[in-house]
This record gives structure tokens, C-alpha cells and sequence, in this order.
């Protein structure tokens, strides 16, 4: 068994746990935003343009995960 195979048979699993971390950030992300509207309903608009900044850098990070994955390495 050499090196690709091995590194091609482990690319699905860095796939599954690159996108453990950026699922668990948006799910703060929103919970947060979810309880500052509560506790302050006028800020609505602005917390969910903020909410929706936040959410894109977290997601960018999910795709540089996986596009590392990508790489063939020697």
C-alpha cells in the first residue's frame, strides 16, 4: 500500500471533520443572534446583517478545509 492510496482513502474523512468545526460555529453564530433579538427586538435588522457577515467567514473556513484536502501531497 503507498502513499496515495492511503491518502486517498483518508480525503472523505477530512471532508466529515472539516466541516464539524464550521457547523458548530454557525450554530453559535445564529443561537446568539436568536437571543439578542429576543432581548432586543429593535436591533433585528442589524444583527442579522452581522449574523449573516459572520456566518460567510465561517463557511469560507469550511472551504478552505476542503479545498486542503484537495492537495495531493507527496
Amino acid at each position: 500500500m503507498n502513499v496515495a492510496e492511503v491518502t486517498g482513502n483518508i480525503a472523505p474523512l477530512a471532508f466529515g471533520v472539516a466541516t464539524i468545526g464550521p457547523a458548530i460555529g454557525v450554530g453559535i453564530v445564529v443561537g446568539k443572534t436568536v437571543e439578542s433579538v429576543a432581548r432586543q427586538p429593535e436591533l433585528q435588522g442589524r444583527l442579522t446583517g452581522l449574523m449573516f457577515l459572520g456566518i460567510a467567514f465561517t463557511e469560507a473556513l469550511a472551504f478552505i478545509a476542503i479545498a486542503v484536502a484537495f492537495i495531493p501531497f507527496p
